[in-house]
């Protein structure tokens, strides 16, 4: 088995240990190529345990080995003597590759940015590779710009000559080898070629709970202003699986602001968005962690990361 020989040829004299507990994980091996991003023009950058039975984890690459808390971890048996200095370096750990993100904006971008903050300081096991927009000058894509991260214009446009195809998109993010694409405040459909790319792979945000106010116009301060004319006692955002149509697909997270008696649109949507920086990155989190798992009846669920069997 191929993870065996990545095993042996790590630590030849070695065997797993006993008395660490194993589980069956999903495990990514993959070992990302480089590509010249100079004959893309429209690049606008300067700096160029899974539980058993009906459960199944969203991966990559399905590839099993065994492995505890993202670890393979190589020992000596109990009859060898000294252990060379190659296999004391090469015993520290295999972990799963970090997994590469594609954003997508069409204003400030502060989802966009919380998500990058996260990456940067390491609490999520992934990079924002990508920026995708249909407005060049908005704040996302200058914020990408002075972090280094390529901007692509999305879809042409008579504003955005230089905006991609939809087949052009599709082949740009698989060159930048783009497992999961997220939406962040763009307010763009996304086309059904995109959504048969990454089927099961493209997030976005809305700020209710959805199925409630939600669908084609209902966006921005337009959603608060419905909530609250609605007398609805509790809003709050909702992260959900992209499908061909606005809000429709299967909701993975939600989290419950209350709506106060006096609120106006803009105080309601001040404390939505604080929740939203939140439980993106935490959803970001999981996903890159393929703590994401299926029920049998098609519904989505996390798994706890201190306890694989609990689901949020």
């Amino acid at each position: 088995m191929e993870a065996q020989q990545i095993i042996s040829r790590f630590c030849p004299k070695s065997s797993l240990a006993p008395s660490i507990p194993m589980v069956k994980q999903p495990f990514s091996l993959n070992f990302p190529h480089l590509h010249s991003l100079s004959s893309y023009p429209f690049l606008q950058s300067q700096n160029l345990g899974a539980p058993t039975g009906a459960l199944h984890a969203i991966s990559v690459v399905d590839k099993e080995v065994y492995s505890s808390s993202w670890r393979i971890w190589c020992s000596k048996s109990s009859s060898s003597t000294a252990e060379p200095e190659e296999d004391r370096k090469l015993r520290a750990q295999v972990t799963v590759r970090r997994k590469k993100l594609a954003v997508f904006v069409s204003g400030g971008g502060s989802n966009f940015r919380s998500i990058h903050e996260a990456s940067k300081r390491g609490s999520l096991h992934g990079d924002v590779t990508v920026l995708v927009t249909n407005k060049r000058e908005c704040g996302g894509a200058q914020y990408a710009r002075n972090n280094g991260i390529p901007v692509i214009l999305f879809p042409i446009a008579k504003d955005e000559p230089e905006g991609l195809s939809p087949s052009d998109l599709v082949d740009t993010l698989r060159k930048f080898e783009v497992d999961f694409v997220l939406l962040a405040g763009y307010l763009k459909l996304i086309p059904v070629e995109l959504i048969r790319a990454y089927e099961r792979s493209i997030f976005n945000i809305h700020p209710s709970l959805l199925p409630a106010f939600g669908g084609k116009g209902y966006y921005g301060m337009k959603v608060h202003k419905a909530v609250i004319a609605s007398g609805a006692r509790f809003s709050g955002p909702t992260i959900h699986f992209v499908d061909e149509h606005y809000d429709t697909g299967r909701i993975l997270a939600q989290r419950v602001v209350p709506v106060l008696a006096n609120d106006t649109a803009e105080e309601l949507a001040a404390r939505v968005l604080n929740e939203e920086h939140q439980l993106y990155v935490e959803v970001v989190e999981a996903l890159c962690e393929e703590r994401v798992v299926w029920r049998e009846d098609g519904v989505p669920l996390i798994q706890s990361k201190e306890n694989p069997n609990e689901f949020r």
